[in-house]
């Protein structure tokens, strides 16, 4: 070993004694949907039996949640929000599926 490097220790050891380097790597969460512009189209176009108020209601309080610094309530209302505006629109494109095929077949009748 070359004299100028023989006290230095080798790359990856720990400098002097008991001298261990950690190090800390912060990995930003992802910043949690609050489904608000979903749940406005909910409200005004699917708002069967009043789903699309809830979802509005719910992404609301998710929106108000996170800008309170509440991730886990942000993404528990956020989580309902979701589920209102899934069970709206699945209704109301069911129902408005079964009015066309009424009509449909009312008016192959005649």
């Amino acid at each position: 070993m070359h004299p100028i490097y023989a006290n230095e220790p080798s790359p990856g050891q720990p400098v002097g004694p008991g001298g261990v380097q950690h190090t800390v790597v912060n990995v930003p969460i992802e910043p949690t949907k609050d489904y608000l512009v979903w749940s406005l189209c909910s409200f005004v176009y699917a708002n069967f039996c009043c789903l699309g108020l809830g979802a509005l209601i719910y992404s609301v309080r998710a929106r108000d949640q996170k800008a309170l610094g509440d991730q886990d309530g942000a993404r528990r209302h956020a989580s309902s929000a979701r589920i209102f505006n899934i069970v709206a629109v699945v209704l109301t494109s069911l129902t408005l599926f079964i009015y066309i095929v009424v009509v449909i077949a009312l008016s192959a009748r005649r």
